[in-house]
């Protein structure tokens, strides 16, 4: 077992590095979850929420009500997870969950005026964190990050397709 992963591990890492070497992809990696974790600190005293708990509130915000099967595959979480964190943001009247009405044994997830309101308040929170520090980059790491944007959605997509999460 340990072996098979080695070896996966061995091939990925032996076809990326034909373009990056392998500090170069390690410095990406740490960099994305410096960012992420930093964001999630500033921004938690706003809202009291773990990062899975607002992707949650994010993602059923976006698409409306949806079936708890649909959430948990875009959210590429269990559903004995998801019922737990469903059921901490439902108590908090963020969320709510209902029977479909087509079928009773779907049970859907949609979100309450408060929740919108909560999400709202929150993507303006952490878009001014990004935006406060962008706006103390030099004009030439702010110019290599807005052409760097298209390759890191494309990579954000890629990721989600090979490991069937969320975009």
């Amino acid at each position: 077992m340990l072996a098979d992963r080695q070896l996966i591990r061995e091939a990925t890492v032996s076809s990326a590095s034909t373009r990056f070497e392998d500090d170069e992809i390690a410095r990406l990696r740490l960099t994305f979850g410096k960012i992420a974790r930093r964001v999630d600190r500033r921004s938690s005293g706003e809202d009291g929420l773990t990062r899975s708990q607002f992707s949650l509130l994010s993602t059923v915000a976006r698409h409306g009500e949806i079936g708890v099967r649909e959430l948990a595959e875009i959210e590429g979480i269990n559903p004995t997870m998801l019922s737990r964190m469903l059921g901490k943001l439902e108590d908090a009247g963020l969320l709510t969950r209902s029977p479909d009405p087509g079928d009773k044994r779907v049970i859907r997830a949609g979100i309450t005026e408060a929740g919108r309101e909560r999400f709202l308040h929150l993507r303006e929170v952490r878009t001014a964190l990004f935006a406060e520090n962008l706006a103390g980059l030099s004009d030439e790491h702010t110019d290599a990050i807005r052409r760097a944007l298209p390759a890191l959605e494309a990579l954000a997509e890629s990721m989600a397709d090979s490991a069937g999460c969320r975009p």
